[in-house]
């Protein structure tokens, strides 16, 4: 991307000669975006193509809100002795770093400055940081940055590693152990028709990526050139490569590839990492660089944010939020991840892991609107003891839905090791949401939020635990595709899918009663090959995977469903 309109469409104005560990650090809100030089008409100037693209597929218009800070307000804060770290169009206000408290009576004055407010706490002594150890001095590889003069880092790994494309054929994956926490959700089915996330781009809002340029599960990103780009909103000096682990592990749920061990729910998506997180705190302004790092996300006109974080209580107490504040209007990260969304972005947040502890609750941006809120589950199905509750304060049902966070598969020290956090789940149903909206695209971000909801497990009967329940993404996408699902009840009649099938079989229907049924599969002479017994059935959607499959012969085949004293049969054909 050129770097001029980079420049623009990020809008980091850096003052000079100033060191980045200012102690003083406030929100500065502005009054109006008067006389700026950007137009709603003229939206190329401050949003790349493929954000304008993305709105227009979504009917989202530009607006005043969409036009960046005014550049002159900025500069008046520098030239009071201000250091500004980012900006938000959104929000129109800005961060600022200050050596002298004295120096904010001089910004309050100014005219066109609407409020101030501290986002950091001055007293508060730093955290351990808890960043795994790795050998980066002697086991990195070479990465090559192109900054621009905004420290954006352009990526472009030019090693060459040894990768057989070919391998990574959507039918025949091998997920080792992740097997589990994609089969959960059949999420196995997307990968099988081809979708693995290819065309998508994926910002992830996280702490840090320590690993990312390390590990083998990461070498077809690099090989493939997944990997966009980084920004870092915490230290616009820093490289994001040598900070926390945990955005690493996340990505890994989602990106990683690494047959027999460890594979990533949309392994050919194209990824930004963005850290918007400070390991060593917990302080306002990492709300602030959630939104800083959404927006430039947006700018860039990527299609999904995975936000593994969470913000409930802060270093400096007069900060923390309270439950009455948890109705996604309140917390600024919370209306941040609204606006994205209504930007037509998918927005997938992480639920949060206080379900044991006395806060309990999902946190902030959980409670977003129009969002995806994710709660963890363990590999049975059942929910983690850990993962946040709901609902919202003003009711809503939140987590959203389910993906597996106990016992889940991430990628740590090069390896793999199971993993317990709502922070994988979110990446694991993320990766599938975003294969899903590959499948559709002209579908909008809330048409594929529907999709999956309406699919999920406990859709008709959802709870403060696991909200809509665990979702279904292979019906999903025949809901997408407006493929009619049978009702069971008054159709006598099921979905058989694929059809022609190899390895798996997906049987769907609906239902609006609660009982057993029985499934047999018979070749064409009307041998039986499979039986089974005492399947539960829920009312609402419901889905049966027959599995292993592959050494059938080809030909035609019989499935038949039996519900109390009624049977309906399907001929399907094996290649």
């Amino acid at each position: 991307m050129n770097k001029i309109v980079l420049a623009l469409i990020t809008l980091v104005l850096l003052s000079a000669n100033t060191s980045f560990a200012q102690k003083y650090k406030y929100r500065v809100s502005f009054t109006d975006k008067n006389n700026s030089i950007y137009s709603v008409s003229n939206p190329s100037a401050f949003l790349s193509q493929k954000a304008i693209t993305r709105r227009n597929n979504q009917g989202i218009g530009i607006s005043l809100q969409d036009i960046p800070v005014n550049k002159w307000y900025v500069d008046s804060l520098i030239a009071k002795g201000a250091y500004v770290y980012n900006t938000s169009k959104w929000f129109n206000s800005c961060i600022i770093g200050l050596s002298d408290t004295n120096l904010i009576n001089n910004i309050i004055a100014l005219p066109f400055v609407s409020n101030v407010k501290k986002v950091v706490a001055f007293n508060a002594k730093k955290k351990k940081e808890s960043k795994q150890s790795t050998a980066t001095n002697t086991q990195s590889r070479k990465v090559f940055f192109t900054p621009d003069n905004n420290q954006n880092y352009l990526l472009s790994n030019k090693q060459q590693y040894k990768y057989d494309k070919t391998k990574q054929a959507g039918r025949n994956i091998n997920y080792g152990p992740s097997q589990t926490q994609i089969a959960m959700m059949n999420g196995d089915f997307l990968h099988q028709q081809g979708f693995m996330g290819n065309g998508m781009t994926v910002a992830i809002l996280d702490a840090g990526f320590n690993g990312v340029n390390l590990f083998p599960c990461f070498d077809s990103l690099w090989q493939n050139g997944q990997i966009l780009g980084t920004r870092d909103f915490v230290d616009p000096t820093a490289n994001v490569f040598d900070q926390a682990t945990h955005g690493m592990m996340v990505l890994s749920d989602m990106a990683a590839y690494l047959p027999g061990e460890l594979v990533g729910t949309a392994p050919k998506a194209n990824y930004w990492l963005i850290r918007t997180e400070d390991a060593n705190s917990e302080n306002l302004i990492e709300e602030d660089n959630w939104v800083a790092g959404a927006e430039f996300a947006d700018s860039l006109g990527v299609d999904v944010i995975n936000s593994s974080l969470g913000y409930t209580l802060f270093d400096d107490t007069t900060m923390n939020h309270t439950y009455q504040e948890l109705d996604g209007k309140t917390a600024r990260v919370s209306i941040g991840a609204t606006l994205a969304a209504r930007k037509g972005i998918l927005v997938v947040n992480s639920a949060g892991n206080s379900g044991a502890t006395p806060w309990r609750h999902i946190g902030f941006p959980s409670d977003a609107d129009s969002i995806i809120t994710v709660g963890a589950v363990d590999s049975q199905g059942n929910y983690a003891y850990f993962s946040s509750q709901g609902p919202t304060f003003d009711g809503r049902i939140k987590p959203t839905v389910c993906a597996m966070g106990q016992g889940a598969i991430v990628a740590v020290n090069g390896g793999t090791s199971p993993g317990n956090g709502t922070s994988f789940a979110s990446p694991i149903l993320c990766g599938l949401a975003t294969c899903l909206w590959q499948a559709f695209p002209f579908k909008t971000n809330q048409e594929i939020i529907a999709s999956i909801k309406q699919t999920a497990s406990q859709y008709n009967n959802p709870d403060t635990l696991m909200g809509y329940g665990i979702p279904n993404f292979s019906m999903a996408s025949i809901i997408l595709s407006g493929s009619h699902i049978y009702n069971i009840d008054n159709e006598n009649n099921f979905n058989v899918y694929p059809n022609p099938f190899d390895d798996k079989l997906f049987i769907a229907y609906n239902s609006i009663d609660t009982q057993r049924v029985q499934i047999e599969l018979f070749d064409i002479t009307g041998k039986k090959l499979l039986e089974v017994e005492n399947l539960p059935r829920l009312k609402g959607y419901n889905s049966i995977t027959l599995t292993n499959l592959s050494t059938l012969q080809k030909g035609i085949y019989v499935v038949r469903l039996t519900y109390g004293n009624r049977t309906s049969t399907k001929k399907i054909l094996k290649t």
